[in-house]
């Protein structure tokens, strides 16, 4: 019976003095100081050991400016329980509060003194400074507290976390890294905090501290390394990041898959000789028994096509060494359903760069009729052939194609892009009311790309039709993108010439520059591509062809014409005077890109 009383009391006990806490807490957020006080008091005279009751006490006679009860409140404490030394920063902070900075400072500098070699005491303490952000002592304690425990770095990522609230830089990525090397495991997240925290400057700090680390270190440890690799990474160093990762490829005996990654991250910032490289690594040092050599080998090929092509800047000979590499891939894999997109690849190197249709064709015709081919791989296969008979004029060979693959894939992207081209060719051939009238139903594309150019096509055929009851000016522009398509560039030149000598003053001028300007590009005379895009933007401010300009005359200061700074301009005025534009979202991204930011 005694037994169950006591358990009785006890738990009402319990009851009443978590109602009492709840209480307390609740005047304390409503501002109700004097009852918070007198509950904290109570509350902290019924459990000694929880200092918490006894910070709000504390605070509640401070904010009640009641410094004398206050201050006598805590030499009483400091007088039961010594070993609690957060209670000097309290100390601290009611001189603080009575403007008596001196001796604030003494009780502060009094609490780093007295410190115990208890790690729940120093954590204590180090968060009551933290608390009130004086993040100085707050390292004192931490500092302090390693060498009491005799444990070097046990507060390493504590110390890190403050000199990052500091602003010091040097220490903090000190700190960091020494947390990472006791606890690899937190590498993730001071990679984060890196990222977040540190410029480029301070990512040069962090290389140069780890190359120290690494030399020091033991040679099987692989921490810094990887480390050392990621901040290469951040800094773009794609080159420096591959020495890295070979080293630890090797040292690890990994399967190469650090190494493939830097390779495409290489690629995608087009630092092409490194991503090769990687690529190279990957196929002399692993089994073509492995998935990643087959991969190395698509990639490889893929980015040394990039390399060549990306901007037109290549020769004859180039092109015939990538062209090398495709058939010697071809000759080890065979045409299969693994190498499909390889061969895809080879043929658009052969139509659109060596102008060899027929071996083009020839390639996809075996694509096309290879069995286990996935079927929309297939399809891509198709539209291309499709593309190459139309290049040879072999027109109704080319809308066979496109209806096929708009018949299997009706409601897919690769359906909707057959119908596109497929409409397409009826306006290259002047059937120009059954053109729009594809055009205008794929206006509805879930394809931004697709929608914007039937838009385009669309809003073109509308403006010219009418303008002439014979459309005979339309049909010459269109003969003439047709020439464009074919690679026919001199007789292209020859048919706008023509068509602007024909009908003098007609809307089509600013269409005339426009394609000559592609023209241009396509056979890398550069200069007077720029000059032909600037001629739009100048003299036809309403063209539809405006946003297309801008763009791509960004595209040729950045990448040919070597103006980073004109380039910037250019785009900026596309995404903000032009923000309608589907081009306008990837002009912000090259704005950001070319300022330096970090672009995702």
């Amino acid at each position: 019976m005694r037994w169950l009383l006591f358990s009785a009391f006890l738990f009402s006990f319990t009851i009443l003095s978590a109602q009492n806490n709840q209480l307390a807490q609740q005047y304390f957020r409503d501002g109700e100081y004097e009852k918070s006080a007198e509950l904290y008091l109570a509350l902290s005279k019924e459990r000694p050991d929880n200092s918490f009751y006894f910070d709000r006490y504390i605070a509640s006679l401070l904010q009640l400016q009641r410094f004398d009860d206050a201050e006598s409140a805590l030499k009483k404490q400091l007088r039961k329980r010594p070993e609690e030394v957060a209670l000097y920063v309290k100390y601290g902070q009611l001189l603080e509060e009575k403007f008596d900075e001196a001796g604030a400072k003494v009780q502060y500098q009094k609490a780093v003194d007295e410190l115990p070699a208890d790690q729940f005491r120093i954590t204590q303490l180090a968060n009551a400074f933290i608390g009130m952000t004086k993040y100085e002592y707050a390292i004192k304690v931490y500092e302090k507290g390693s060498q009491l425990l005799k444990k070097k770095g046990l507060f390493s990522y504590n110390l890190g976390d403050l000199y990052r609230r500091k602003g010091d830089k040097e220490p903090m990525i000190s700190n960091y890294l020494d947390a990472v090397g006791n606890q690899p495991k937190r590498a993730r997240q001071v990679q984060t905090y890196f990222q977040r925290y540190l410029d480029k400057d301070g990512l040069q700090e962090a290389q140069k501290q780890l190359y120290t680390r690494i030399q020091e270190a033991d040679s099987k440890e692989t921490t810094y390394p990887e480390m050392l690799a990621w901040v290469f990474i951040q800094l773009k160093d794609y080159k420096a990041a591959l020495r890295q990762a070979r080293a630890l490829d090797k040292r690890l005996d990994e399967n190469g898959e650090r190494v493939l990654s830097i390779g495409q991250l290489a690629a995608n910032s087009r630092d092409y000789e490194t991503a090769i490289d990687a690529y190279d690594y990957i196929i002399e040092n692993k089994s073509p028994s492995t998935a990643i050599y087959l991969d190395a080998k698509r990639e490889g090929l893929l980015t040394r096509r990039r390399a060549i092509t990306d901007g037109y800047d290549y020769t004859e000979e180039d092109l015939r060494i990538l062209e090398a590499s495709y058939l010697e891939f071809l000759d080890e894999f065979g045409t299969n359903p693994a190498s499909a997109r390889i061969a895809i690849q080879l043929a658009e190197l052969e139509a659109l760069y060596l102008n060899d249709l027929d071996k083009a064709i020839n390639i996809l015709s075996d694509v096309v009729k290879a069995p286990g081919v996935n079927m929309k791989t297939q399809a891509s296969a198709k539209l291309a052939l499709a593309d190459y008979y139309l290049m040879q004029g072999e027109v109704w060979e080319s809308t066979l194609l496109y209806s096929q693959v708009d018949k299997k894939f009706k409601e897919d992207l690769l359906g909707h892009e057959a119908r596109f081209r497929n409409a397409r060719l009826s306006y290259f051939r002047g059937d120009f009311e059954w053109a729009q009238s594809q055009f205008d139903v794929l206006k509805a594309s879930t394809s931004r790309l697709i929608a914007n150019d039937a838009l385009d096509l669309s809003v073109f055929i509308l403006d010219n039709l009418g303008l002439d009851t014979s459309s005979l000016a339309l049909q010459t522009y269109a003969d003439a993108e047709l020439l464009v398509f074919q690679n026919r560039f001199d007789e292209a030149f020859t048919t706008l010439d023509e068509l602007k000598k024909s009908f003098p003053g007609h809307e089509l001028e600013d269409d005339i520059v426009y394609l000559k300007a592609d023209i241009f590009l396509k056979r890398r005379r550069y200069e007077e591509a720029a000059a032909a895009y600037q001629q739009v933007i100048n003299d036809y401010p309403e063209s539809i062809r405006l946003d297309n300009s801008l763009w791509k005359l960004a595209g040729l200061y950045e990448k040919q014409l070597d103006d980073k700074a004109k380039a910037q301009e250019l785009y900026e005025t596309l995404f903000i005077d032009y923000s309608g534009s589907i081009l306008a979202v990837e002009a912000r991204k090259k704005y950001r890109e070319l300022r330096g930011d970090a672009v995702q």
